[in-house]
């Protein structure tokens, strides 16, 4: 009879404490339903957002990005460095700017290769590379050269509008090909991709896409929040042309006043240590440009809103605790109205070649009010 009230009462113990942990948990963690716009478009095409099944599609993509906290921050993060030259090749080719989260919904902005074979940001299957003009062997592989291959991308962008006259069916052919797509259209009598019942893939594709803008278009809606000195940076760059081969990148590297690692994160469409070319093909190497600090970008970075005063006085000041609090060598600066190159230079005592050097301006770029200009101070 002890033996059995003892443990009744452990049991009771047990459950309380169960019931008191659950209850502080639940306290401290919670997991909300994510907010749905009542409009939305993707490439001035709009959404049906109260058609059936339309919100619970797009809210189950908002939820696997929302709630995959570290795949999301890593790709906000990448897309600072890699948007501005894919939007830049989509104009040039009238694509959609909007066809940019086509390739972050691809690859995440990492150089992998799919189980199917598709490698690069646009993952793209050797057949289609070297039909659209990019050369893929075991030295050299132009998918993983962003330029090439968002070049190659929109040539398929544009074929397929040929074919479909709608940016959304455009690209979701890009996930299941246009031919399939096309089969799709014929088959159900229907022109219009919320319409279509498609494989599993392509019909959550283009509600990827969609939540991928709705996220980096307004991230903090969403609980990212991330200051713009968080952000991966733009890679100052200049471009070598070669004609010739490279026996050797590691030394090709060390001559060109870099290394073998810098070259290869400039450059990951070189696949191996040399660089055969007997047809003497032309190819652009990217190289960093000498003014440009690497070692310090993405480190402590001053942040000056309003004038270059407090930073000067930070870098003049000789005193161990002042130090201790100015090691950054990187100011970003934010244009205001009516400054020009010429003036930010001459306020913190720089070039204007500098500055165009370290932000990739060329000499015909001007600035807009609010545009981050980085520039690099030494401490000495």
């Amino acid at each position: 009879m002890f033996v059995l009230l003892a443990l009744i009462v452990e049991f009771l113990n047990y459950s309380t404490s169960g019931v008191a942990e659950s209850n502080s948990f639940n306290q401290n963690y919670k997991v909300l339903p994510v907010p749905l716009p009542d409009s939305l478009t993707f490439a001035g095409e709009l959404v049906p957002m109260n058609h059936l099944g339309i919100r619970e599609n797009l809210e189950q993509e908002m939820l696997v990005n929302i709630y995959w906290q570290s795949q999301t921050m890593l790709e906000l993060k990448r897309a600072n460095r890699y948007f501005p030259e894919i939007a830049r090749i989509l104009k040039k080719n009238g694509i959609p700017d909007d066809f940019k989260y086509l390739a972050m919904a691809e690859s995440g902005f990492t150089f992998k290769t799919s189980p199917a074979g598709a490698a690069g940001f646009w993952q793209i299957l050797k057949p289609t590379a070297i039909s659209n003009g990019l050369e893929v062997g075991k030295d050299v592989d132009e998918r993983y050269n962003l330029e090439k291959s968002t070049e190659a991308a929109c040539k398929y962008f544009k074929q397929a509008y040929d074919e479909f006259h709608n940016w959304t069916l455009v690209a979701a052919s890009y996930n299941m090909g246009m031919a399939g797509m096309a089969k799709a259209i014929a088959f159900q009598k229907q022109d219009n991709y919320y319409d279509l019942g498609l494989n599993t893939e392509t019909a959550r594709y283009i509600y990827r896409v969609l939540a991928l803008k709705e996220l980096l278009t307004n991230p903090q809606k969403f609980g990212f929040y991330v200051k713009s000195s968080e952000l991966y940076p733009l890679i100052p760059t200049l471009k070598v042309p070669v004609d010739s081969s490279i026996k050797n990148l590691a030394d090709f590297a060390l001559s060109m006043h870099t290394n073998y690692r810098i070259l290869k994160i400039l450059n990951p469409w070189l696949l191996s240590s040399e660089l055969p070319n007997p047809e003497k093909e032309t190819f652009m190497i990217s190289l960093p440009k000498k003014d440009a600090v690497f070692i310090d970008l993405g480190e402590t970075i001053v942040f000056n809103d309003t004038t270059a005063s407090n930073v000067n006085k930070c870098l003049a000041d000789t005193s161990a605790k002042t130090q201790s609090q100015c090691t950054s060598k990187i100011v970003v600066h934010f244009v205001k109205p009516n400054e020009t190159i010429s003036t930010i230079a001459k306020k913190y005592n720089v070039t204007p070649e500098q500055i165009r050097s370290w932000n990739s301006l060329a000499d015909t770029s001007s600035l807009k009010v609010n545009d981050e200009v980085i520039l690099f101070k030494d401490n000495k």
